[in-house]
């Protein structure tokens, strides 16, 4: 079957975004899945790898916000490659420099910073140079390479100490930043990338008015709610592994691996679903979040450790499906507003905020109302989504 040069054009650059954000989804796991062997070390405690996590969610948003904004103003290869080598850098000295809580903190949080220079800009590129169709299978590319992510950090915490496993995905960032920067370059000169191909039309109103009639309220509290789970959840899964259903160190390593591994396959479920569902994009967030609160109240119920797994993995993959189609489906179809960076780096922003102050909440949580309520929190949190879902336009038309 011959390959059309619109078609060419979507892989090349596809590949290389999600060859890049799997590189970024390592680095930004490690911390959970080496959390339990930086416990046993004595040089942490479960409230500074708490603190730790706020700290980056809270740099990595901030940095979504100013960084998104900008990446709409400056060329995606700088906004990426620099990204990419910098957060390497600090990465690296966050395992060497661990002098003090607060210095460690600080290290920390420059990698958020500098890690969050990649997600805006990239799907800007990919929205701005790729047909619709094409644009959403390339950000169903490299969010799949988000999920993938999770359980290579979960093999390396396997089998390095966890100052390796930072060393480790310091190499990745900063190889892949110095590639990203000389194959984005050859892009630009084969008219694969340009920049600058869309622009907001003044007619339509201001940049908020544009993004309101875009039901940007809407998907950013989906964002609120799926970032939660996706990232404060998954983050804290070894932990609950080893605390609440009493596995091993290294037995919820494993079964941590395992896990992500499985989440990793979230993308095909959600266009699977998204496919089923008529390409209905709403009505697959809706069916993501009643199946993940269904799913989060069975975790509650259930206690056998096997089952209790298998139904955390599906409650957190049918969050997932939803945040898939906020990633995959809303935000490349901003394009035609000539703020894709902008609004991506703003739904971050909100999606990785709520992840910060949650990972704080659930740190303290666990010591004072135990992780069986904590689930009954996580089980609201989709209920929640359901109610955003809601096809509240279509309703209003009816009545």
């Amino acid at each position: 079957m011959r390959i059309t040069p619109a078609a060419k054009r979507a892989i090349m650059i596809g590949s290389m975004c999600s060859l890049s954000y799997l590189a970024v989804y390592v680095a930004r796991n490690i911390l959970g899945a080496v959390s339990p062997q930086m416990i046993e070390s004595g040089l942490f405690t479960t409230e500074n790898i708490g603190t730790l996590s706020s700290v980056y969610f809270i740099t990595y948003a901030v940095g979504q916000l100013i960084n998104g904004r900008i990446g709409d103003k400056i060329k995606s290869k700088f906004m990426i490659s620099l990204g990419l080598i910098l957060a390497g850098i600090s990465n690296f000295l966050f395992s060497t420099m661990v002098s003090s809580p607060l210095s460690s903190y600080i290290i920390y949080g420059m990698t958020g910073f500098f890690l969050s220079m990649i997600y805006g800009p990239m799907t800007k590129v990919v929205a701005e140079n790729t047909e619709p169709i094409y644009a959403t299978r390339c950000s169903l590319g490299y969010t799949f390479s988000s999920f993938f992510g999770t359980p290579l950090a979960g093999v390396l915490a396997a089998l390095l100490l966890w100052q390796g496993v930072f060393a480790a995905s310091s190499a990745l960032l900063i190889i892949m930043g110095v590639i990203c920067f000389i194959v984005f370059t050859i892009y630009e000169r084969k008219g694969y990338i340009a920049y600058g191909r869309f622009v907001r039309d003044p007619k339509k109103g201001g940049s908020i008015r544009v993004l309101i009639k875009h039901q940007i309220i809407k998907f950013t509290l989906v964002a609120v709610l799926t970032g939660i789970v996706r990232t404060t959840v998954v983050f804290w899964l070894p932990t609950y592994l080893s605390q609440y259903l009493g596995l091993s160190t290294e037995s919820a390593a494993l079964v941590f691996t395992v896990a992500t591994f499985i989440i990793s396959a979230t993308t095909f479920v959600a266009v699977f679903l998204y496919e089923r569902l008529h390409r209905n994009m709403d009505l697959t967030v809706l069916v993501s979040f009643i199946s993940s609160a269904v799913c989060f109240a069975l975790v509650y119920i259930v206690h056998q450790s096997t089952l209790n797994i298998i139904l955390m993995v599906m409650a957190i993959m049918s969050a997932s499906c939803a945040a898939s189609m906020l990633y995959s489906r809303y935000c490349p179809s901003l394009r035609d507003t000539g703020m894709v960076s902008s609004a991506t780096g703003f739904i971050d922003f909100m999606s990785y905020m709520s992840a910060s102050i949650s990972s704080t909440l659930f740190a303290n949580a666990v010591n004072s109302i135990g992780w069986g309520n904590l689930i009954l929190v996580w089980f609201g949190l989709m209920v929640a989504g359901i109610i955003v879902a809601l096809p509240y336009n279509k309703l209003l038309k009816k009545a």
